[in-house]
């Protein structure tokens, strides 16, 4: 089927391969109905690509497309899609590589080729292809969200979840079923059904954008982008679908798909503190397209940006691990980076491959034109503190913690000095090694710091790195302690 499952078959009326030209391609949509669209022009410089293609995959590969890109522990990290003969079964793989920037040149762990880390499992719902990915690492655990299909053209392809604590070796998770489906609230000629998700973190809830070509909401010809969010990163449990009217609580991942917020295929999801806002990266026919929306989805508080550029398919935002734009640390008020991955040509066979960098510079971002947005600012920044520990910043406060380790663990991006003005916010309370971290049946982990106020952990591997020892302890007791914000975002 070749990249037919990710792409052309999005494409009502196309076969085999990538036949149509990009002009051919849905437009995206940048003023849905339901919105009120400011006029706020954001400036924007810097504007940068690299020199050549950063990243291909080696031995018997054919495409290269769809990347998911994270700054994670001062490597750029990526995931893609494509085809390796030699990792059975036939049919689209997941692929990881690193590099120092994303100007590449991106090799495999330890060197060499890209290696493939996920492939189809014979039998299951990703049968023949897993493509797609989207990767977050909250805490200690990577999270690769990715579409799975049993087979060529098959109708219904799904959103599958896996997890790992190094982002190369993965394990299925929900017993290697999907996590979301198509809703088949509506009829189309477009069977390609659910899938192409991107997921961020934010606040404690796990968002999650995805196409499903069978939801009521979607254009004539299946485009669109929905939305779900839940506290469960298997979204077995919580679940909200943004609508009309906002986020509500809905059954399961399947309910009806009421509301698209882009009319497109292969978008990319980020959060900017510095902007306030939830950023959509999906290509149009200038570029890749940047659509910002508030965090409620009420409203696009700026006008679009374009990245230019040659582009065949993508585009994958630069993220941090947590699905957060990263700040400037020269200029983190002022200044928000925009880099997206993007596959720009085709191979032998029609498939895009060709992967590409391309930037831009958002300037004026006015990150700390209130007390409330520079604390949206640097959430989630862990820098050095006065006493050689390290400081977390979490809801506008600081968090000094003992450990770099578990610093690294819980940040979504690590400074190596202080950057005002987050040094100057106030010391709420100090994460020492060995804390009581306590846990009951149906509550999250938590861990008691000053005055015995409970602050929620992401995982038990950043239990293990502070060498703390977990207490189960009544529900009603977990209940009863005053409550902080999560460590973990």
């Amino acid at each position: 089927m070749s990249a037919a499952l990710c792409g052309c078959v999005l494409l009502a009326g196309c076969g085999d391969g990538y036949a149509q030209s990009q002009v051919d391609r849905p437009v995206a949509q940048t003023a849905p109905s339901q919105a009120k669209v400011a006029d706020t022009r954001l400036a924007t410089g810097d504007p940068r690509q690299s020199a050549g293609v950063v990243a291909a995959g080696g031995q018997d590969a054919v495409y290269n497309y769809v990347p998911s890109v994270m700054l994670d522990g001062g490597r750029t990290r990526m995931w893609w899609c494509s085809q390796y003969g030699s990792a059975p079964p036939p049919g689209d793989d997941i692929l990881y590589a690193e590099a120092p920037t994303a100007d590449g040149p991106f090799t495999g762990p330890g060197g060499g080729d890209p290696a493939a880390v996920l492939s189809g499992a014979p039998g299951g719902f990703d049968g023949m292809h897993t493509c797609d990915p989207s990767v977050l690492r909250i805490g200690t655990t990577y999270y690769l969200y990715y579409t799975g299909a049993a087979g060529d053209h098959a109708l219904g392809n799904a959103v599958g979840l896996a997890t790992s604590q190094d982002g190369v070796d993965w394990t299925r998770a929900a017993g290697g079923r999907p996590i979301l489906s198509p809703s088949h609230d509506t009829h189309r000629d477009n069977v390609y059904g659910a899938g192409q998700p991107s997921v961020v973190y934010l606040d404690g809830w796990f968002y999650l954008m995805f196409t499903d070509t069978t939801g009521r909401a979607a254009g004539w010809n299946g485009a669109g982008q929905f939305l779900v969010r839940s506290h469960d990163p298997a979204f077995a449990t919580g679940v909200e679908a943004l609508g009309p009217g906002g986020f509500g609580p809905v059954p399961s991942t399947a309910a009806p798909r009421e509301r698209s917020i882009v009319d497109g295929f292969s978008a990319d999801l980020m959060w900017s503190g510095a902007l306030n806002a939830f950023v959509i990266a999906h290509e149009t026919a200038e570029g890749t397209t940047l659509t910002f929306w508030t965090k409620d989805f009420t409203e696009q508080p700026y006008r679009p940006l374009v990245i230019g550029g040659d582009w065949k398919e993508g585009p994958g935002l630069v993220r941090r691990p947590d699905g957060h734009a990263p700040l400037d640390v020269a200029a983190p008020c002022d200044r928000v980076p925009f880099d997206v991955v993007r596959a720009t040509g085709l191979d032998a066979s029609g498939a895009p491959t060709g992967l590409r960098h391309f930037g831009l510079d958002v300037r004026g971002a006015g990150g700390c034109s209130s007390p409330e947005r520079t604390a949206i600012t640097f959430d989630g920044l862990a820098m050095p503190s006065p006493e050689r520990t390290m400081d977390l910043v979490r809801g506008g406060k600081l968090v000094r913690v003992d450990r770099r380790a578990v610093a690294v663990a819980l940040a979504g991006q690590v400074a190596e000095h202080p950057i005002a003005p987050a040094s100057g916010f106030p010391l709420a309370a100090r994460l020492r090694a060995g804390a009581t971290v306590v846990k009951a049946d149906g509550r999250a982990l938590g861990v008691l710091l000053d005055r015995d106020t409970l602050w929620g952990l992401p995982d038990a591997g950043v239990v293990a790195a502070n060498d703390s020892a977990v207490v189960e302890i009544p529900p009603a007791r977990w209940d009863a302690y005053p409550r902080a914000s999560s460590l973990g975002g």
